[in-house]
């Protein structure tokens, strides 16, 4: 048989009970020595509001029935209420990714020819390059990677194939080093970590080729990156990259490779390093410079270096400097977004767990896991299932059963 909502078995007791939501406020009031208000009442009636394992142990009281029968209402009320939620986002999140499909062809059907390539070519190609950048905010690397993959193979034939100045081979060869680490990120996101060093690699060459050493430090910090996911220090590849780039990079640039060298030194276990980094990313930002910003950091913000910290002081287990960072960004964080949103959650929720704050962590690990349905991406499923994985000691607390048997943890 379904299992009932707590809301419909509250008014179904309280009815039998024959008390108005006002009664039923007055003897709460007095069982639990808290003043219940009649509103607060009618919010649990109606769902709005879910009472709290305090609550359910005096509503429960309240009717003399066993408080297990509230809590297993709860868990129902959160199941549907989850289930309505994931189905909305993951509506909008393919709406909206269906849209950038439409608008951007997901494969070149033209051909490169012989024809002279130009200034206003190379302008063009940048503008789709960085249209295409975007789809990166809505879809994961399995998405993502084939229509990457297809503008590095046009461009190379590119260069290969047209006529050209040497300045616009230049340009070309600069563009290609950028395409190169979109589809680096992409494999790398995909859970392909050897084709994406490939790329990384290959990004490298050409970005140094076209004398770009912004996009040559960058792709070093893409690989330090990478080298923190699979159990190895990326603190010297992070710190070549802002050596790399120094002589070229604009403000923001300078602020992303710094963050990543931070993310680097807080994998690695090491505090002072990582405050360093933070510290000199966010007075980077704030460096007047009057050279445009390329393209690839358009995302570059405070957020994103507020981000970035609280998933440091995760890593350096520094729940009261993390928590609280994390919890404002994410408020305004917007769910279409779905990737990210579910990783970062995944650092909020373990550095809940670091603070002994059991149920605030299975319950935004739960977020977590919602958002990241039907994403593809690996790296959300693989962060969950690492902190499902910390929460299993915790088994018998009811909103962590429901996300362990939810996980198969």
């Amino acid at each position: 048989m379904e299992q009932q909502g707590v809301g419909a078995l509250l008014r179904i007791q309280r009815k039998g009970a024959g008390r108005s939501q006002a009664d039923q406020a007055v003897v709460l009031s007095a069982i639990s020595g808290r003043a219940v208000t009649r509103n607060e009442v009618s919010r649990w009636e109606s769902e709005r509001r879910l009472p709290t394992p305090f609550w359910q142990e005096h509503i429960a009281a309240s009717f003399e029935i066993d408080v297990l029968d509230i809590r297993r209402a709860v868990v129902a009320t959160r199941a549907e209420q989850r289930k309505a939620k994931t189905g909305e986002v993951v509506q909008r999140r393919e709406f909206i990714g269906a849209m950038a499909s439409l608008a951007i062809p997901l494969a070149r059907t033209e051909q490169p020819t012989a024809r002279r390539i130009g200034q206003s070519d190379i302008d063009e190609l940048r503008r789709r390059t960085a249209r295409l950048r975007r789809l990166d905010n809505i879809m994961g690397g399995a998405e993502t990677f084939p229509v990457y993959s297809a503008e590095v193979d046009f461009t190379q034939r590119l260069l290969r194939e047209s006529s050209h100045a040497i300045e616009i081979g230049r340009q070309l060869r600069a563009l290609l080093a950028e395409q190169q680490q979109q589809a680096g990120w992409a494999a790398f996101d995909h859970g392909q970590h050897a084709l994406a060093q490939r790329l990384y690699s290959a990004s490298r060459d050409a970005a140094e080729e076209a004398g770009a050493l912004d996009l040559a430090g960058n792709a070093l910090a893409y690989a330090a990156y990478q080298q923190t996911t699979t159990a190895q220090s990326g603190t010297a590849l992070a710190t070549d990259s802002c050596e790399v780039a120094r002589p070229m990079a604009t403000p923001k640039v300078n602020a992303l490779l710094l963050e990543r060298k931070a993310w680097a030194h807080a994998t690695a276990r090491e505090p002072q390093e990582a405050d360093r980094a933070l510290n000199q990313a966010r007075e980077a930002l704030q460096v007047r410079d009057d050279r445009p910003d390329p393209d690839w950091v358009f995302w570059v913000n405070e957020a994103e270096i507020d981000i970035m910290a609280g998933r440091c002081w995760t890593e350096l287990r520094r729940p009261l400097r993390a928590v609280p960072v994390l919890e404002q960004v994410l408020a305004g964080f917007d769910d279409t977004h779905a990737r990210d949103k579910a990783l970062y959650l995944t650092w909020l929720a373990t550095s809940y767990l670091h603070a002994h704050e059991v149920e605030q962590a299975a319950a935004t690990l739960t977020r977590a896991a919602d958002l990241a349905a039907g994403v593809s991406s690996v790296r959300p499923a693989v962060r969950i299932q690492a902190v499902a994985r910390q929460l299993t000691r915790y088994r018998s607390t009811p909103v962590v059963g429901e996300l362990l048997a939810r996980l198969g943890a």
